[in-house]
């Protein structure tokens, strides 16, 4: 091994500038997987982001209508009244990272004789913030977020109307008071309105007030348990369809159990058909990569063909013959493959400080560089060298030293 590996680093240095040619040839092969990888991956995490990175990505919810008794009167909804359903589902896996409970009123808003239509959500905020990430994401545009059973923070289109008509909602050291009811009812709840925030999307700003589960039974003029929901995120979006499985199983068909994968199938198509298109760019680069070193390795054979003769008659076995050029291809492939991450990366690199959007100053495209997708592409780099080499390295074997002087 170690004679065929000495002599096969002669023959690259006797043609220093074909190895140069070739090892910057795998280190573009390389280069260009390292980038469109990271690209396709930054693509796919941005737009898993965008969609259902801040929202909920399993619902549980009844799919039996209930009698709430309400003083006076009831009301027929389709809600929970296990309170031992949710520390259940919680407790059913690590990767159900967010659970809240939730309870919808639709109802309205009321201030100087302008009534407005509201969604009141309310959540366990400090669970829902894991969802919808409204300070994290700094999509409390104003104030604050609710702390108490009689303050909600409205969508942003709340604030925008209620100004165009000069009604001031907004008052950070005096928060503004206003009556919310609930649809069919005339009994009136006064809310302080302690923020707004942008969750940018319109019909949400426009529709949904939030806060506490507390404020919304107030509403309803209830004490007992009901919740309208239980939402969830996952450490792994891709596990959303697995674990609303097992919650189904868990919890039987009483509930109705939907999650961001079904509901949401032309997206994940979307996704599959980049990672389709990803793969098979790089397998075409693979491919190219591998005939052109198999290619130049051949026309090594020829080239290195009296000197190969001149070594097996000198006592070299036809396995070592056949090593130099494995070696040949090991050492091309190791090379290229560190050159190619070099340039891979640094290509990387530029890309998101060079291409940014002038008004965030974000990269156009995010990259997700991932040291083990790295590490792959350069062993897929070095194993494919290593098997192109297989070819000259059979016919180096079969060379005898008859041949060699038949042919000179």
């Amino acid at each position: 091994m170690k004679l065929a590996f000495s002599i096969a680093w002669r023959f690259l240095m006797s043609a220093k500038k074909q190895t140069i040619v070739i090892v910057l040839g795998i280190a573009v092969g390389v280069s260009v997987q390292v980038f469109i990888g990271s690209l396709i991956s930054g693509l796919q995490v941005d737009l898993i982001d965008t969609a259902v990175g801040s929202t909920t990505q399993i619902t549980v919810s009844s799919d039996i209508d209930r009698t709430i008794d309400l003083n006076p009167g009831e009301i027929s909804l389709p809600v929970i009244t296990d309170d031992s359903i949710s520390s259940s589902i919680s407790n059913l896996s690590e990767d159900l990272i967010y659970v809240t409970e939730t309870l919808d009123v639709i109802g309205f808003v009321e201030k100087d004789g302008i009534e407005k239509q509201v969604v009141f959500r309310g959540f366990d905020l400090e669970q829902a913030e894991g969802i919808y990430k409204l300070e994290t994401d700094e999509k409390l545009v104003y104030g604050r977020m609710p702390k108490q059973a009689d303050e909600m923070i409205l969508g942003i289109d709340f604030y925008t109307e209620y100004q165009e008509n000069d009604i001031e909602l907004f008052n950070e050291t005096n928060p503004i008071t206003v009556e919310v009811r609930r649809q069919g009812s005339n009994e009136l709840i006064n809310f302080k309105v302690v923020g707004f925030f942008d969750l940018g999307v319109k019909a949400l700003n426009n529709a949904w007030g939030i806060g506490t589960i507390e404020a919304a039974r107030s509403i309803y003029g209830i004490d007992d348990y009901y919740i309208s929901s239980i939402e969830m995120q996952v450490s792994d979006p891709f596990l959303a369809k697995e674990l609303a499985t097992q919650i189904e199983n868990e919890l039987g068909d009483t509930y109705e159990i939907t999650n961001w994968m079904d509901e949401q199938a032309s997206l994940l198509s979307g996704l599959e058909g980049q990672s389709i298109s990803s793969l098979m760019i790089q397998v075409f680069v693979i491919v190219a990569v591998v005939l052109g070193i198999s290619s130049t390795l051949a026309i090594t054979v020829l080239q290195k063909s009296k000197q190969i003769g001149i070594l097996k008659a000198m006592g070299l076995k036809d396995k070592d013959a056949s090593f130099v050029f494995l070696s040949e291809g090991a050492i091309l492939g190791i090379f290229g493959a560190i050159v190619g991450v070099i340039l891979g990366v640094g290509l990387s690199v530029m890309f998101v400080t060079f291409a940014i959007d002038q008004t965030t100053g974000e990269p156009v495209v995010p990259l997700n560089i991932d040291p083990g997708f790295i590490a792959l592409s350069a062993f897929v780099a070095l194993f494919a060298s290593i098997l192109s080499a297989l070819l000259p390295a059979r016919r180096s074997s079969k060379m005898t030293v008859i041949e060699v002087i038949r042919n000179a």
